[in-house]
């Protein structure tokens, strides 16, 4: 499935320098995983942090932000 990023999430990746390998490993293989209506909050560890990335699972997965717990 194909993953996209909103411009919200495209700036927020870069300002928190977070590596898109983080966040595609969050999405398919998540430490936790919440799901609320048609979000997805997916959880986790990767190099001592913890990455939260929110998405909507449609066509494909659209990512709307992410960020470090």
């Amino acid at each position: 499935m194909d993953i996209i990023f909103t411009f919200h999430a495209n700036e927020q990746i870069r300002e928190r320098k977070i590596h898109l390998t983080w966040i595609k490993e969050t999405i398919k293989f998540p430490d936790d995983i919440m799901r609320v209506g048609k979000k997805c909050y997916a959880t986790k560890r990767l190099n001592g942090l913890s990455l939260k990335v929110v998405y909507v699972k449609e066509k494909h997965i659209k990512v709307i932000t992410s960020f470090y717990l």
